[in-house]
């Protein structure tokens, strides 16, 4: 005889189970829906400081943006930013040169994604998550 709680805890891990497996599935095109706002954005950029300013690459599992800075008619790259699924999370890993960061990726009862900043415990609205993947690498001299 299994008691009640059992039941309903062997329920909650096949549910828990169950949205990570959906979690796993979407993770590449959550990365594809990154990839298209982020493309939105630096097309804002390149449009305010030419095309030669910033390339971003979609391969999956990554995705890879070098920004450059013009120094006497030449580019030059002046910062890099590589995203990257990680399935054991599940999420993506953001690398900024020495910084990296961790986005949790989840699924809402509704469908819809949601992201985690892991270190600072906050979720992410996308507006949040683009600046936070972009502001250093496109504005270094600016401050925070």
């Amino acid at each position: 005889m299994s008691f009640q709680w059992l039941q309903m805890r062997i329920q909650e891990e096949k549910d828990r189970r169950k949205r990570e497996a959906i979690t796993l599935e979407r993770l590449p095109q959550a990365l594809e829906e990154l990839h298209d706002v982020l493309k939105e954005n630096l097309a804002a950029y390149t449009e305010a400081f030419g095309d030669a300013a910033v390339d971003m690459a979609l391969l999956t599992p990554r995705l890879k943006i070098v920004v450059r800075e013009e120094d006497g008619g030449h580019w030059r790259p002046s910062g890099n930013v590589e995203i990257a699924i990680v399935p054991d999370l599940p999420g993506f890993s953001v690398e900024r040169g020495e910084q990296v960061f961790m986005v949790e990726v989840g699924m809402l009862p509704s469908g819809s994604l949601y992201y985690r900043d892991r270190e600072k415990d906050v979720y992410l609205m996308m507006e949040e998550l683009t600046r936070r993947i972009l502001d250093r690498a496109l504005f270094p001299k600016l401050r925070e």
